[in-house]
C-alpha cells in the first residue's frame, strides 16, 4: 500500500480464493424487513400457520447465503405493545419464517408503538445499528430491503444502503423517494449481487505511472475518491487531470501524487470555444506525464472519447473508460455499467475493470486527507455544532434563502449552534441566512476551510451539492434537501447517516436542469423547518442548550412535535 494512503480497517472478513488475501466487499450483510418483504403482510400476525413467503424468497435468500453475505431481519412489531399477540407468538411466527426460508443470523424487532418515541422503531436507525453489531460489521456495510419508506429512512439514518420492493400498499411518493427500487425480492437480490460483482475483480496488477481523469466539479472529484485509491494502491505514481472547479477537491484526495488543472471544453458546463492551440498544449502536457496508462472517469452523461483521442496522440499505450458509444481503437478497456449506480461505485467498477482494486482493508467510503485541513474558525466553540450550507454552483439544487433562514431560526431556538457557510462570492447570502442567531462564516469557507469546519460538525444541512459529499468523506451526517433534478440513488450522500427531505416527485424530477424549471422551487420550498429539526434529532445530534422560545414556524401546522415518534407518524409508516 502507498505510504501516504490513510489506514483502513477491513470489516468484510472475506478472503480472495486466488490470492488468499482479504478483499474489501461492497457489503457484509443484507437486512430485510419481515412483513411485506419476506412474507405476505398479515396485519399483527401471531399465528405461524398464516406465514406465507413471498414468491421466490427462499431461492433468493439462498443466493445471498451462497455469496457469503450474512442475513438479518429488522421488523417493527407494535402488535406487542397493543396486546394483539404475545412474545411467545412472535417467536413462533419467526421460527416458522426460518423453517420456510432458512436461517437468519440475527433477528431484531421493535416491540413499541409509534407513541413510545423509542430509538428502535423504524424510521429510527436503532435496529439497523443493532443488527450490524450482531453481525460483526457496521451499518454502512449493510443494505436493507423493505417495502415502505420507514425501511428506507431507517437505513439512510444509519448510513446503510436501501432497496425498496413495492407492494400494492406502497405509496407512489415512497417509490419516488427511494434511491433504488426492485420489482420483487429476487430482483432486489439480483441488484445487490450485480453491484457487488462490479466492484470485485481478479487479483490486481502492479503498474507504473497512471493518469487518472475527473474533469468536473468538486463533488464529482470527491465521489471518484475510492476509485482513485484503487488505482493508487497498485500504481507507482498517480497523476490526476481535473478542471478548475475540481482542483481544490483533488488536493484533498488520498493517493494523488500530482495534479494537472486544465479545463476541457467538452466537459465544462460553461465552456470556452475550442482553441486548437490550447488542445496542442494539453496534448504536449499529457505526453510529458509519460503515463503507462490512463483511466478516464466521467459522469453517466459525459463522453470520454475526445480525451481518449488526445491521450492516443500523446502516446498513452493503454486507456480505460466507460463508454456507451463505439470507441473504435480509442479504448483498450471499454467498460459498461447499468443505469442508476451510486457514482462512487460506478467509478470504482471502472478501476476494477482496468485491473485495479481497493487495497486490503479499504472500506469503500469517501475520504479526504485530514492532515491538510485548516483549523476550525474561532467563535464556533467545541465540536457538535450544525452547519447549514445554503448555496450551490447549480442554482436548481440550492436551498431557497428564505427557507434556509427559517431553518436557522428553528434550529437555534431548539438550542443548536448553527454555522452558515459559503464561498467568497456568497457573503451576502450567508449573512441573510444566518440572521441574528446563526454564526456567519460566509466568504471565509473555500473547500478546504469548509472541510475544517465540517470536521467538528454534528451534522450538515445542505442541498445536493459538493459539500454533501465532503461531509460524507468526513463521516459527518447529512440532512439532504435533495432537489430531484438528478437521481438520489446516484448522487445522494454515500455511506454516511442521512435524512432526505424534499418533494421527490416534483415536476423537475430527472430533468438535470441547472436552473429550476418550476416557479417557486417547490421541491424544496415546501419543506417545513420543523422537519429539519426532527431530522437532526433522528440522526442523534444533541442540542447544546435548553430550547428557547420556539419560533412560529418550528412546529408546522399538521405536524406533531419533534422527535422519533413524530417522524414515524408523518414521514415513515410502520407496523
Amino acid at each position: 500500500m502507498r505510504r501516504d494512503a490513510e489506514p483502513y480497517q477491513c470489516r468484510s472478513g472475506r478472503v480472495d480464493p486466488v490470492t488468499g488475501r482479504g478483499r474489501p466487499a461492497l457489503y457484509d450483510a443484507v437486512l430485510l424487513d419481515r412483513d411485506g418483504t419476506l412474507i405476505e403482510d398479515v396485519p399483527y400476525n401471531g399465528d405461524p400457520d398464516k406465514v406465507r413467503p413471498v414468491p421466490g424468497a427462499r431461492a433468493a435468500l439462498d443466493r445471498l447465503r451462497a455469496a457469503g453475505l450474512r442475513l438479518g431481519v429488522v421488523t417493527n412489531q407494535s402488535g406487542l405493545a397493543r396486546g394483539l399477540f404475545s412474545t411467545a407468538q412472535l417467536r413462533a411466527v419467526n421460527a416458522r419464517v426460518e423453517e420456510l426460508l432458512g436461517p437468519f443470523d440475527t433477528w431484531q424487532y421493535c416491540p413499541h408503538d409509534e407513541r413510545a418515541g423509542c430509538g428502535c422503531r423504524k424510521p429510527a436507525p436503532g435496529m439497523v445499528h443493532a443488527a450490524a453489531r450482531a453481525l460483526g460489521t457496521t451499518a454502512d456495510r449493510c443494505v436493507l430491503v423493505g417495502d415502505i419508506d420507514a425501511d428506507q429512512a431507517a437505513a439512510a439514518a444509519a448510513g446503510a444502503a436501501a432497496i425498496l420492493v413495492p407492494t400494492p400498499t406502497t405509496r407512489a411518493a415512497e417509490v419516488a423517494a427511494a434511491g433504488h427500487v426492485a420489482a420483487d425480492l429476487p430482483a432486489a437480490v439480483d441488484l445487490i449481487l450485480r453491484r457487488a460483482a462490479l466492484v470485485a475483480g481478479p487479483p490486481p496488477r502492479r503498474t507504473g505511472t497512471v493518469l487518472v481523469v475527473r474533469s468536473d466539479s468538486a463533488g464529482d472529484v470527491l465521489v471518484t475518491g475510492p476509485a482513485i485509491r484503487a488505482v493508487a494502491g497498485y500504481a507507482g505514481r498517480v497523476v490526476l487531470l481535473c478542471g478548475p472547479r475540481g482542483r481544490d477537491a483533488a488536493a484533498l484526495l488520498p493517493g494523488v501524487d500530482e495534479i494537472i488543472e486544465w479545463p476541457l471544453p467538452w466537459i465544462d458546463g460553461a465552456p470556452a470555444p475550442v482553441d486548437p492551440q490550447d488542445i496542442d498544449r494539453l496534448t504536449t502536457r499529457l505526453r510529458a506525464v509519460r503515463a503507462d496508462e490512463a483511466v478516464v472517469f466521467t459522469s453517466f452523461h459525459q463522453s470520454p472519447l475526445p480525451l481518449a483521442l488526445l491521450l492516443r496522440m500523446a502516446g498513452v499505450p493503454r486507456v480505460s473508460a466507460i463508454s456507451d458509444d463505439y470507441p473504435g481503437s480509442l479504448l483498450d478497456v471499454r467498460h459498461r455499467v447499468p443505469d442508476g449506480l451510486p457514482e462512487p461505485e460506478r467509478a470504482l467498477s471502472l478501476a476494477v475493470a482496468a485491473g485495479f482494486a481497493l487495497p486490503d482493508g479499504d472500506d469503500l467510503r469517501l475520504r479526504v486527507r485530514t492532515d491538510r485541513l485548516p483549523a476550525t474558525p474561532a467563535g464556533l466553540g467545541g465540536p457538535g455544532y450544525l452547519v447549514l450550507h445554503p448555496g450551490s454552483a447549480v442554482p436548481s439544487r440550492a436551498v431557497p434563502p428564505e427557507l434556509a433562514a427559517r431553518i436557522v431560526r428553528v434550529l437555534t431556538a431548539a438550542g443548536h449552534r448553527v454555522a452558515v457557510t459559503g464561498g467568497p462570492d456568497e457573503a451576502a447570502l450567508t449573512a441573510r441566512v444566518a440572521g441574528a442567531t446563526g454564526i456567519d462564516l460566509g466568504g471565509r469557507t473555500g473547500l478546504a476551510d469548509l472541510a475544517g469546519v465540517l470536521a467538528g460538525a454534528g451534522a450538515l444541512v445542505v442541498g445536493n451539492t459538493g459539500p454533501a459529499h465532503l461531509a460524507a468523506a468526513l463521516g459527518v451526517p447529512v440532512v439532504s434537501l435533495f432537489a430531484p433534478t438528478v437521481r438520489y440513488g446516484q448522487w445522494g450522500p454515500y455511506r454516511v447517516p442521512t435524512v432526505r427531505l424534499g418533494d421527490a416527485a416534483a415536476p423537475c424530477r430527472d430533468t438535470r436542469a441547472t436552473v429550476c424549471p418550476v416557479p417557486g422551487h417547490p421541491c424544496l420550498a415546501a419543506v417545513e423547518p420543523g422537519r429539519v429539526l426532527d431530522a437532526v434529532r433522528l440522526l442523534g445530534v444533541p442540542a447544546d442548550a435548553p430550547p428557547g422560545s420556539a419560533s412560529a414556524d418550528s412546529s408546522p401546522a399538521g405536524s406533531p412535535p419533534g422527535g422519533v415518534a413524530a417522524l414515524t407518524v408523518w414521514w415513515g409508516r410502520g407496523r
